[in-house]
């Protein structure tokens, strides 16, 4: 989103001409280098033949994208509404607020649940991170990080850990105890680095790696206990915005959402990107896996959200309307799948029947934009994060 987003010019020696410039952080095969714009023009114009430019090479991945759209329209050959047509509607559904979780000082800006059904990790700009029994909406822990914009938090599969991190630039994991006195900022490890704010984290299958995404452009793998970097991912253009683990049946594979308008697929072994999509026209604030992980859902600052399948390699369903012009902070599906779940910025909660592209309801309640949003483990009910610093509990 565009107010999370924070810019970061580095000045300094140029590693090529050595002289003091703003500076571009760039990749070689996974080694980082600090180049100047005119040193980076120049390494790629150096690899040219003689009869070739910049301009004709442009020309030819253009022509080669048009072919590849042209084979791509070849196996579109039905709608997913029309196929949707022979489902039946959805009945009228009440969900309503059944907790309402009180405590940050300011906008709340992630959350995530426990494997345990019950506990809720939150992140909010007040420099706090928060974990909560959404039964009794008691806290159970509280940690104040040393900077404030904890803009990423995730609970450990055990639930025996959160990490969290924001404007430090760095991911931090925190163990959690059934003593509540003591002093979890003590027990602190610090997992991840990046160049820029971190902007969203998750675990993978085991308390052991994490996997980060940064404003500086890039997504990480790191191995919590000695904080090495396992792997690390390039692709994206600008600031990464969101990710998601696919479901753990689907294999070794991770979407993320950025700045850049791109959603992008990973392999997390080959640190590869093996699909990218480009559809949205503004940055993409969330992304979402289906629950059989052969799909995923976006959402965007352009208002709309945007359904992917991974198998048909194209953009399937967009759901919007007219009246709706404030961006989707944040989506996620109901277990079955039959359901979108949308934050948005105009501080209210819309649900979409995902076969039909049709909205089926809209939530109010929270008084300013809906920041984060996410179905508990069992389904049963979800949690939404608001700038008007509480969370509720809708079922």
């Amino acid at each position: 989103m565009c107010d999370q987003t924070f810019l970061a010019i580095n000045f300094g020696p140029c590693d090529k001409c050595q002289k003091t410039k703003p500076l571009m952080n760039i990749y070689i095969k996974s080694e980082p280098i600090n180049y100047c714009a005119l040193c980076v023009e120049l390494m790629a114009t150096e690899g040219l033949q003689e009869s070739e430019t910049l301009a004709s090479l442009k020309n030819e991945s253009e022509t080669l994208k048009s072919k590849l759209e042209e084979e791509r329209a070849k196996l579109h050959d039905v709608e997913l509404h029309q196929v949707a047509d022979r489902v039946e509607a959805l009945g009228q559904f009440v969900m309503k607020t059944r907790r309402t979780l009180k405590g940050h000082g300011n906008k709340v800006l992630c959350m995530d649940w426990c494997k345990d059904k019950r506990r809720i990790v939150s992140s909010s700009q007040d420099g706090k991170v928060i974990v909560w029994d959404a039964f009794t909406t008691n806290k159970e822990h509280a940690v104040t990080m040393p900077c404030t914009w904890v803009m990423a938090c995730a609970y450990a599969p055990s639930g025996c850990a959160v990490a969290c991190g924001g404007l430090d630039n760095k991911c931090s994991v925190y163990p959690l105890t059934f003593d509540k006195n003591e002093n979890m900022a003590s027990k602190k490890k610090s997992v991840a680095m990046h160049t820029n704010y971190l902007s969203a984290c998750s675990f993978t299958n085991s308390d052991m790696q994490i996997l980060t995404a940064s404003g500086d452009g890039t997504c990480a793998l790191w191995d919590v206990e000695s904080g090495q970097l396992l792997q690390s991912f390039h692709g994206h253009a600008a600031d990464v915005l969101s990710l998601d683990l696919a479901p753990s049946e689907t294999g070794n594979t991770f979407v993320s959402g950025g700045c850049d308008k791109k959603a992008m697929v990973w392999d997390l072994r080959s640190g590869q990107c093996i699909q990218s999509f480009e559809t949205h026209e503004s940055d993409i604030n969330s992304v979402r896996y289906y629950p059989s992980g052969d799909a995923f859902a976006s959402g965007s600052d352009d208002a709309t959200c945007r359904l992917y399948d991974l198998r048909a390699d194209r953009e399937v369903a967009i759901y919007s309307k007219e009246s709706i012009i404030f961006g989707a902070s944040s989506v996620d599906f109901s277990l079955s799948g039959r359901l979108l779940f949308a934050g948005y910025n105009d501080y209210t909660i819309n649900v979409w029947d995902v076969l039909k592209g049709t909205r089926v309801s809209i939530l109010f309640g929270h008084e300013n934009r809906v920041s984060t949003l996410r179905v508990s483990p069992d389904g049963t009910a979800f949690c939404s994060g608001s700038w008007d610093h509480t969370l509720r509990i809708w079922a």
